[in-house]
């Protein structure tokens, strides 16, 4: 596979990496010049992922309602958040509940695991979500949830649901992974040690601070505004076709 990723770099032109951590593996492993890498960001059009008051049927009175977006796979850490769930329930943390949307491998094996843990009645599956309805159910969260576990491949990958909750203004609950950080910074809470427990203790004190989670999703949005949304990779975007162009004529 190193041969594969070295051929590869060698034969291109510019690389177009996602994040910073691809672009450096592209000046390192690669040996490509800086010049010719350009960060291309995955993220939301803000003509789409406008703030609303979102869809009023997926929330209960008097609850916290938890939201998640994306894979539901083995690799999303769906089992720590299962755990997490069950450790909010049972300690006393009653009025949540979880809005799961997407589809994937392992949605029977989570639904089967939520019913032999008794969190039947915490959890809403809503299936694969798109355009305005996805939109609206993200609205009505009050915070968003990647428990995509540390490991050599997520720590260096972009999630797109953080990017997404932040859009929309909801404070981020997710492990402690570099490029996680480098995405949410301060419109996130960070779970160390891939440790469900410590992932529920930052979903508490989000519950329990209404002031801190405004504050958090407030800086996550003027990020996105401001660095993440698609009008600021266009550009280099934009600018790697002009490289691409400009080395084709030498």
């Amino acid at each position: 596979m190193r041969k594969c990723e070295l051929l590869s770099y060698r034969a291109a032109s510019v690389v177009i990496s996602p994040n910073e951590s691809f672009r450096e593996i592209a000046m390192t492993r690669g040996g490509k010049c800086h010049d010719d890498i350009f960060v291309v960001r995955s993220a939301p059009n803000l003509t789409d992922f406008t703030l609303g008051p979102g869809s009023q049927r997926y929330r209960r009175e008097g609850e916290t309602l938890l939201g998640y977006v994306g894979v539901i796979g083995q690799q999303e850490g769906m089992d720590l958040l299962l755990s997490a769930a069950h450790h909010l329930v049972t300690s006393g943390t009653r009025d949540i509940h979880f809005l799961i949307i997407g589809f994937g491998p392992s949605l029977p094996d989570m639904k089967r695991q939520v019913g032999d843990l008794g969190l039947t009645g915490y959890f809403t599956f809503t299936g694969a979500l798109y355009g305005r309805a996805l939109v609206d159910a993200l609205n009505t969260i009050d915070m968003g949830l990647a428990p995509d576990p540390c490991n050599a491949m997520n720590d260096i990958s972009s999630m797109n649901k953080v990017v997404e909750y932040m859009a929309l203004g909801k404070p981020v609950v997710q492990f402690d992974l570099t490029e996680g950080r480098r995405t949410a910074e301060t419109a996130s809470l960070y779970a160390a040690s891939n440790d469900p427990i410590r992932f529920a203790d930052c979903i508490k004190q989000l519950i329990d601070d209404p002031s801190l989670r405004a504050a958090m999703g407030k800086a996550g949005r003027e990020r996105v505004v401001n660095a993440l949304a698609w009008s600021s990779s266009e550009p280099h975007l934009l600018a790697a076709y002009t490289r691409l162009g400009d080395k084709r004529l030498r």
